[in-house]
């Protein structure tokens, strides 16, 4: 199976040199490599032009856009952009961030799941970061949940699904269609992620009230908004970016904002969302 990349990077040139060296170095290696630089203003795109001398497959776009980092719609915007450069001679695509480190057999293993079942929409690893030296887990998710760092898609899903939202909550929208469309999800415990940089970490502040209002365009209602904002809030261990998430989805409830689901997925998420919420009280 083919594979091809595409991986969104904003000032990265500290970072991006180990992700690209962790992706020549695999077993099964990428048919090609997109990276979009996405408006940095250091070294980027120099570091990544010489990794594309070396190896043909590895090529750079460059795009302009607004200096302020807001989760989801700025990335997927970088992602498509990139998207769009590709061919449609592949089996699988994937999007990455510019700052990971993967194990040299991750993508022959990522591969193998899709082999394993056709109905295999999407497939993952997970992500470890550095705590006092040692890697642990950045443990933000469930278990069952691929991060938004590490996706691929199954070519089929991902044109089912609508391809990537430019939005916030893209990385759960994307899950749920496929769920919704009867494609099955993979997580991979034994793929272990270097995550350089922490989730988050480049946010400004009024990217606390886009939780809220993503999980009200994936069509929650409030009182499944209000769960999942707790137990949100409880896993970044700040309490107080329950009534942020609350006030987001109060928000875009009031400005009416388009949903990303038509009503019908909606009623699925909600259905889906509450079933596992249930299975975890028994």
């Amino acid at each position: 199976m083919k594979y091809y990349i595409v991986i969104p990077a904003h000032n990265e040139e500290n970072l991006i040199g180990l992700t690209l060296q962790s992706l020549i170095s695999q077993t099964v290696l990428p048919s090609k490599v997109v990276v979009v630089n996405d408006n940095s203003t250091d070294k980027t795109e120099e570091v990544v032009l010489g990794f594309a001398k070396e190896n043909p497959y590895i090529s750079v776009v460059n795009k302009t856009s607004d200096a302020i980092h807001l989760p989801g719609s700025k990335v997927i915007q970088a992602f498509q952009k990139g998207f769009e450069t590709l061919d449609s001679d592949y089996d699988i695509i994937v999007k990455i961030d510019g700052d990971l480190i993967f194990p040299p057999n991750y993508f022959e293993t990522i591969i193998k799941h899709f082999e394993s079942d056709p109905k295999v929409g999407m497939v993952g690893g997970f992500c470890y970061i550095d705590k006092n030296g040692e890697w642990v887990l950045e443990n933000l998710t469930d278990k069952d949940h691929i991060r938004g760092a590490l996706k691929a898609y199954r070519k089929e899903t991902f044109h089912q699904i609508g391809g990537l939202k430019p939005a916030m909550g893209w990385d759960t929208v994307d899950e749920l269609l496929c769920k919704y469309y009867g494609w099955k999800i993979v997580t991979d415990q034994s793929l272990h992620v270097k995550h350089l940089k922490p989730t988050g970490a480049n946010y400004n502040k009024t990217a606390r009230y886009k939780q809220g209002e993503a999980f009200y365009t994936l069509g929650y209602g409030f009182w499944i908004t209000a769960i999942a904002s707790a137990k949100l809030a409880m896993m970044k261990k700040k309490p107080f970016l329950f009534l942020d998430y609350i006030k987001g989805f109060m928000k875009a409830k009031s400005a009416k904002t388009p949903l990303l689901v038509t009503p019908e997925q909606a009623k699925f998420i909600r259905n889906y969302r509450l079933q596992k919420m249930k299975q975890k009280l028994i």
